[in-house]
């Protein structure tokens, strides 16, 4: 066990017990408001022994009218701080910290969230709190003391969008050691799906969507992919499998499924565009993933050299003219030769990893 400091909110320091080997999964421990991290030794203790790099925190001292928003922001600067997204785990009142702190962007700070014995949290519902979590979620009654059910728990389990809840058998307590050991169950159970600590396998002729997840674990910009059809009018569709290939001569690619509504279009073009997007452009990148929407009403584009429209304020603009093309599968493969290009450098590039939109995180 190490002892490190992470700086909060305000340049308070908290001070967190690191037990675990660096490569294995990450758990951050929340205490009650008013707790320190001894509440969690035993827990910490037992995660650690099932293969879990633990962290468990202290929160600064409790007091002042604003203790729950700086606790909600040392959270979240301990969790950029991390090396990796852990799922917190919450004890009592820490639960409400850990809640606020991911209802926002919490996607990219944790990878999943345990509230063990919250207590009822009403604004929780009413501002929205509950939906907006979009990490997955257990919530644990029971883990320390006997449960307290109620509607408004029940409430807010149902409220959230990836949620499950699990209760502890009193039936099955005599000690406070059985406790423990019972809501390590629970943690663990979770932590097997959500954080498993063995990597996934696909393997030929399994589920395609396990292939799909792992292909999902290489992080990629997002592009849009424009042309004209056999009409004049502009055509596009956002991608992320997109690649330079050649500087001698200049040359990119990128991969078009052969049932996007585009494809027709796009295997017939002469010419075509790639509009490498910024942060600002994910509600174009939405546009154009989508059918049955004009995709480029109210939209800055203008004609490229070729004629291919080309998307104002993006990162850079690639002017094509097709190479070759390629059958692969379920997709085909457009390699073009770049006939011209403009970049705007300064701005932060739209990222894509795992299946969401994420941006540059500078440590």
């Amino acid at each position: 066990m190490s002892l490190i400091e992470y700086k909060g909110f305000g340049g308070a320091l908290l001070p967190a017990d690191v037990l675990g080997d660096d490569n294995d999964p990450a758990v951050l421990l929340i205490p009650d408001i008013g707790q320190d991290r001894g509440a969690w030794r035993a827990v910490a203790e037992g995660l650690v022994l099932s293969g879990r790099r633990v962290v468990n925190l202290d929160l600064r001292e409790a007091g002042g009218p604003d203790q729950l928003a700086a606790h909600i922001e040392d959270l979240r600067l301990v969790l950029a701080q991390m090396g990796s997204r852990p799922v917190v785990v919450a004890a009592r009142h820490g639960g409400w910290i850990a809640t606020r702190a991911l209802a926002t962007d919490g996607v990219l700070l944790a990878g999943g969230l345990v509230l063990v014995d919250m207590p009822e949290d009403a604004d929780a519902i009413a501002s929205g709190i509950a939906a907006r979590q979009m990490v997955p979620t257990l919530v644990v009654r029971g883990g320390f003391a006997p449960a307290q059910c109620s509607a408004a728990s029940d409430a807010f389990s149902a409220a959230l969008p990836i949620g499950e809840s699990a209760d502890i058998d009193e039936a099955d307590l005599a000690l406070d050691a059985d406790r423990t050991e019972a809501l390590l169950g629970q943690l663990l159970e979770f932590l097997e799906r959500r954080q498993p600590r063995e990597a996934t396998e696909f393997q030929a002729g399994s589920d395609p969507r396990t292939l799909r997840d792992a292909m999902g674990c290489f992080a990629t910009g997002v592009t849009i992919v424009t042309a004209l059809d056999t009409t004049g009018v502009p055509v596009g569709l956002t991608a992320n499998s997109f690649t330079s290939v050649s500087l001698d001569p200049p040359l990119l690619l990128v991969c078009i499924a052969n049932s996007a509504g585009t494809a027709a279009a796009l295997r017939g073009a002469e010419h075509f565009g790639v509009n490498v997007l910024q942060i600002g452009q994910q509600p174009a990148s939405n546009r154009f993933a989508t059918r049955g929407e004009d995709r480029f009403a109210n939209l800055p584009w203008a004609p490229g050299q070729t004629g291919v429209p080309l998307l104002g304020s993006s990162l850079v603009s690639f002017e094509c003219a097709r190479e070759s093309l390629h059958e692969a599968g379920d997709h085909f493969i457009l390699v073009g030769r770049v006939v011209r290009a403009q970049f705007e450098p300064h701005r932060d590039p739209l990222l894509y990893f795992r299946g969401k939109y994420r941006r540059l995180h500078f440590a």
